[in-house]
């Protein structure tokens, strides 16, 4: 694997249903888009909703943790989650965070497609 400099904030939702799993994705792209999209660095937001619907993955990724650490220092973080928790009253449903008190990530190890390694 060639070194990935990509890093990752990963963020869950424990969600009541199908209904409340769907807005909280539209609700919180739509907070990408004003909040984070233009900041240089930045990749993609990539939501995974598990097919129970109970449960939102989000899966911020960075060009560089650099590029992430100036994301923090410069951005509107007191007007951001001022918009997140608008986004979360808003929801239809309960919806219960699963993030982790530094849900930061790099990639460490990749494993790809390839003929089957012999025994």
């Amino acid at each position: 694997m060639s070194e990935d400099k990509g890093f990752y904030s990963i963020i869950e939702y424990a969600v009541d249903g199908p209904e409340t799993q769907a807005a909280l994705v539209d609700a919180f792209a739509g907070i990408q888009d004003r909040w984070v999209r233009f900041y240089p660095g930045y990749v993609s937001a990539r939501f995974h909703a598990s097919v129970d619907g109970t449960r939102v993955v989000n899966v911020v990724s960075w060009a560089s943790e650099a590029d992430y650490r100036r994301f923090e220092e410069t951005s509107d973080t007191e007007g951001r989650l001022a918009a997140i928790q608008a986004a979360l009253d808003g929801l239809p449903g309960e919806v219960e965070s699963r993030v982790s008190s530094n849900p930061r990530y790099r990639v460490v190890r990749q494993t790809g497609p390839g003929p089957r390694a012999g025994d």
